[in-house]
């Protein structure tokens, strides 16, 4: 086994060797030149990412969940209504959020691994005439890949912004959000992005802007205000020194890094690499007999698998295939918390990293062999 466990959860992940050197660069002040350099290059990064050359980045100390609710906060006030898309635990952290905000919420669900049928969506959306349309692109507790696209546009078309959760999605999977009309987008920065975990990331189209500065209300949480921090970062991206509240000045410099990574792939490389390592998986699942948690692979994720114990094996498989030298993760879904695991196959994920988590699992269960094969097959194709 080697010195330490290969990290194949969903988030954080393995990180790749020039953001754990940034990560590691003595203490630097936040009004630095070289540190608003880094930072001008992340706001552009993200830009590039995310597909929206016109929007707005915000970068802030935070996790995933403080992403949503800056997004939230700033689209939505006392009494507008929401339509969720529920997919999972996180689609049901979205509306938990909205309705803390005072948003009256309108929930379109589906049987846990499937996606809400998209003319449900749109009755609701019809008859709620909501601000808000949310949708998880990819939910971390089931790896079920909602139909963004479709679902912005159906936003669009009845007036309603789009919010899409892409915490577990972006750097992964395909989202072109300018194209696709997307108006407010958020990620972390510990899953795809290949960064270490604490980095909320919010991007806000031209319109969801409007929509800020057309509020009658103050946005009530005051960390989150887009208006606090949008000076903050107009600044930095002019390489100008702004305070509002200081920012992690490692973790900015190692998300840069990884971005440079990252747009040094290219995004179609990046999001083909990630469909070919998950098309792997789910070959070696099948040849292992194991189910995923998705309905289908028409809507299973390309950054995590979630996958169900086999007849006579529970949640102690986790622990064994650690013994292995492979970190996997329990379930999450409190449908199904006892009865599945995930592994995640995001960010810098490889063919040799993938080969060692299916020999792990295979070892764990006794069955070796059918499962390496069967990823093995699919890594050694281009197509």
């Amino acid at each position: 086994m080697k010195a330490r466990p290969l990290v194949m959860i969903p988030g954080p992940i393995e990180l790749e060797p020039a953001v754990t050197e940034a990560m590691a660069r003595p203490a630097k002040s936040h009004l630095a030149p070289s540190f608003m350099d880094a930072f001008a290059r992340v706001l552009a990064g993200l830009r590039a990412v995310f597909e929206a050359p016109d929007a707005q980045p915000f970068v802030v100390a935070g996790s995933g969940t403080l992403a949503m609710e800056m997004a939230v906060a700033n689209a939505v006030e006392r009494g507008d209504r929401a339509v969720v898309v529920d997919t999972g635990y996180f689609s049901a952290r979205m509306a938990d959020i909205l309705e803390r905000h005072g948003a009256e919420v309108t929930r379109v669900s589906a049987a846990l691994g499937a996606v809400p049928d998209l003319a449900e969506v749109e009755r609701a959306v019809a008859e709620a005439r909501p601000k808000v349309v949310t949708v998880t692109h990819v939910d971390t507790s089931t790896g079920v890949l909602a139909p963004v696209e479709a679902v912005a546009r159906l936003a669009r078309e009845h007036g309603a912004l789009s919010i899409v959760d892409g915490v577990c999605s972006v750097g992964g999977e395909l989202l072109r959000m300018g194209d696709w009309g997307v108006d407010l987008a958020l990620t972390a920065s510990q899953k795809a992005l290949g960064a270490p975990p604490g980095l909320a990331i919010v991007v806000a189209s031209k319109r969801a802007m409007d929509a800020w500065r057309a509020r009658k209300t103050k946005v009530a949480a005051y960390y989150a205000d887009f208006g606090a921090w949008l000076p903050i970062h107009e600044a930095y991206a002019a390489k100008k020194p702004a305070y509002f509240a200081t920012p992690p000045v490692q973790l900015v410099e190692a998300l840069d890094a990884s971005l440079a990574s990252l747009l040094a792939e290219g995004m179609p490389a990046r999001v083909a690499r990630h469909v070919r390592v998950a098309r792997a998986f789910r070959a070696a699942w099948s040849a292992l007999g194991l189910k995923t948690l998705p309905a289908s692979d028409d809507v299973a994720a390309h950054t995590l698998s979630a996958v169900y114990y086999p007849p006579g094996v529970d949640a102690s498989l986790v622990a064994r295939v650690a013994e292995e030298g492979v970190v996997v993760a329990g379930g999450l879904h409190p449908d199904a918390r006892t009865k599945y695991f995930r592994v995640g196959h995001m960010g810098a994920t490889d063919a040799s990293e993938a080969l060692a988590t299916v020999g792990a699992i295979e070892r764990a269960l006794g069955a070796p062999g059918a499962g390496v094969a069967a990823a093995q097959a699919v890594l050694g194709t281009r197509r």
